[in-house]
């Protein structure tokens, strides 16, 4: 084994560059690394986010860094030196089911650790559209919507159809024999022809998240490459 097969490098100069801070995916690496992550993250008082967390690996991080939040839901944690100033930008979050809301707080807990303020609509798809219709009004004043679904995929489509904003399809690996763990959700959005209409992989809240981050961002990174050396 080699010597550094612990070091992590961590990716300090991401927010200059593109305007959100590093992710941290926590499955397969060990407290060795982890603890490293945190102690390089606590020096700096780097605010960072911690993907993908179990219980465990929570409390070994947040004996390095305090304070630190931690939603078992999501299974996401993010550090709290206040770094990132609000944006002033709204994201709306959608899920057709209860049984999306994992992935789609994922998606909710990122956007709001990068600066976005983010309502929460959930349980609104399309086997009860009426659900969607009443909170609609508010939904299309958002700067970007994430729709999460699993079965069918059917909501971000309808959603697509009916809001001026971009629409990021979150498909989610809920369903009975052919949803095929969210592959049907996945290729249902991919082939909707609805405009305006993005897609990110099968419970990718962290790809969603930031992509409407990104989607909304009213402080234009000015073209310049920021590269640490």
């Amino acid at each position: 084994m080699p010597s550094n097969f612990a070091e992590v490098r961590l990716d300090f100069n991401r927010k200059e560059r593109k305007g959100i801070s590093e992710v941290v995916f926590c499955p397969g690496k060990s407290d060795e690394q982890l603890l490293s992550i945190a102690e390089n993250i606590n020096e700096k008082r780097f605010d960072t986010a911690f993907s993908r967390m179990s219980n465990e690996q929570y409390e070994l991080v947040s004996s390095v860094i305090e304070p630190f939040r931690y939603d078992p839901v999501s299974q996401l944690g993010t550090t709290c030196y206040r770094s990132i100033e609000p944006d002033g930008s709204i994201v709306v979050v959608l899920t057709a089911g209860s049984t999306d809301i994992p992935a789609a707080e994922e998606a909710a807990g990122i956007a709001e650790f990068s600066g976005c303020t983010v309502k929460r609509y959930y349980d609104v798809g399309v086997a009860g559209i009426h659900r969607l219709m009443e909170v609609l009004p508010d939904v299309c004043k958002a700067d970007a919507v994430i729709v999460a679904a699993g079965m069918d995929g059917a909501l971000p489509s309808v959603v697509a159809g009916l809001v001026p904003s971009l629409v990021i399809g979150l498909p989610t690996s809920v369903g009975y024999g052919a949803a095929r763990k969210g592959e049907t959700a996945l290729r249902a959005m991919l082939c909707s022809c609805s405009p305006g209409l993005v897609v990110v992989n099968i419970d990718n809240g962290i790809g969603a998240g930031i992509a409407a981050v990104m989607a909304v961002r009213k402080k234009t990174m000015g073209g310049s490459l920021a590269i640490e050396r």
